[in-house]
């Protein structure tokens, strides 16, 4: 005998359009937040649309989307991390000891500061679900450790002398085009697409894909949502919540890899209050901070606003205290948003 299907009523039918809609109107809103900030920006500032600070923007937005990236996945499952402004320190810093101190290669050195995010992401998952601690002080106890531990293995001073290859992922382009003038200079004719910006397309992509088209994904929707529920159904609670924390911190030490490439300097007080701007990008984006609601789309759209935001006050001379103090209405009216939506 075939089991029988029942058909959805038109209640749920009207429910699932109802949220289909919710998430539409917010992906939009933020869109056309971003379009209105170009616009305002670009009659304003002459030079805004120029394909220099083009490349500027995607570049100074990948550092936001790739925390922003990780952060909306610990979110959706209804948890938090504060550590990455600090992992992505102590991630950096060691791949510039191995560089300097250990002579080992740029390449390698780079994915052993990729590998100490994971292992900070991997901590923070193990202290949020073995040992129970909520993920606010699971999180905030690793932003001190790490962030302690990067000072104290540089006696708090950058680590400089570290060659041409460490800078190439960084400030490194793709299809840059120089050609040298009749003065004998090289001229750039055109800049170039920065590496970051590449790897944080990829990366956008892959993680949108396994959230959306994957069981993983789903999974990671569902324990959000109702994790006494995933449990009962068969879904390993503890391991997809402890997945969202190991990518969060990869991508933190991906970032600080990054972030040192760019300066060539391993700076341990770099990445102060960046998980304020990842979890900006992701709420700005639509991801509910109860969790399970959010998309890798409106998280790049988050992070774009704040990274335009900041390029536009910075070509108008308004200063970093000022931004700060605009930054921060942005954040609270998006989260006011949020919460007025998670009432209705």
């Amino acid at each position: 005998m075939k089991d029988s299907v029942v058909a959805p009523t038109a209640d749920q039918k009207q429910r699932r359009l109802s949220d289909r809609q919710k998430d539409l109107i917010q992906k939009f809103a933020a869109l056309g937040s971003l379009i209105v900030l170009i616009a305002i920006f670009a009659a304003t500032s002459p030079a805004f649309f120029s394909i220099d600070n083009g490349m500027t923007v995607a570049l100074q937005v990948t550092s936001i989307a790739f925390l922003g990236i990780g952060a909306t996945c610990v979110i959706i499952t209804g948890g938090i991390d504060l550590s990455v402004g600090s992992v992505l320190a102590l991630s950096g810093v060691v791949a510039a000891i191995a560089v300097r101190d250990w002579q080992w290669p740029a390449a390698l050195a780079m994915f052993l500061g990729i590998f100490t995010g994971t292992v900070c992401g991997a901590i923070n998952g193990f202290v949020v679900t073995k040992l129970r601690l909520p993920p606010f002080i699971a999180t905030l106890g690793m932003m001190l450790i790490a962030r302690g531990v990067a000072l104290q293995i540089t006696d708090a001073r950058a680590v400089s002398g570290l060659g041409e290859a460490f800078g190439e992922l960084g400030n490194g382009a793709f299809m840059r085009m120089v050609t040298i003038g009749d003065d004998g200079f090289p001229n750039v004719t055109f800049p170039g697409i920065p590496y970051p910006v590449i790897l944080m397309v990829v990366i956008a992509l892959a993680v949108a894909f396994m959230l959306n088209r994957s069981v993983l994904g789903r999974h990671i929707y569902a324990v959000g949502s109702n994790s006494d529920a995933s449990r009962l159904s068969g879904v390993n609670v503890a391991r997809i919540t402890v997945f969202t924390y190991v990518l969060s911190g990869t991508l933190a030490g991906l970032t600080g890899c990054v972030l040192m490439s760019r300066l060539v300097t391993g700076q341990p007080n770099e990445g102060v209050m960046y998980e304020l701007d990842a979890i900006a990008s992701a709420v700005i984006g639509g991801t509910s901070l109860i969790g399970g609601v959010g998309t890798i789309s409106g998280t790049a759209i988050g992070a774009f606003v704040i990274g335009i935001l900041r390029n536009g006050l910075n070509m108008n001379g308004v200063s970093a205290f000022t931004q700060q103090i605009i930054i921060g209405l942005v954040i609270l009216g998006t989260v006011w948003i949020d919460q007025l939506r998670n009432r209705r």
